[in-house]
């Protein structure tokens, strides 16, 4: 079961437009499993990584970095070479650039 919902994690979080960010708790949602966020982390953080799976597109409720593999600063430069804008409290525009799976 654990691996049926990893794969559907790294589906949802594919379909993530460039640009675009979503949230531990929107894939979470999306998947049926709305109290799912810690393991929607945890299914990220074993993704094949990119382009298979743009993980890095995937941050904190609060409009936070969140984690990442190679850690956040490569997670705030790919996410501003997609044209994201982030300050040091996090995603600048939030409401604008979430995209709901």
């Amino acid at each position: 079961m654990a691996i049926n919902f990893t794969k559907k994690v790294w589906a949802v979080c594919s379909c993530i437009p460039k640009g675009k960010v979503s949230t531990y708790s929107q894939i979470a949602k999306a998947l049926g499993k709305p109290k799912a966020a810690r393991a929607v982390g945890n299914a990220l953080n074993k993704s094949p990584g990119m382009p298979k799976v743009t993980c890095h597109r995937v941050i904190k409720s609060d409009g936070s970095i969140g984690g990442f593999a190679f850690g956040a600063k490569k997670k705030i430069q790919m996410l501003k070479k997609e044209g994201v804008e982030i300050s040091k409290s996090g995603i600048i525009n939030l409401k604008n650039l979430v995209y709901y799976p």
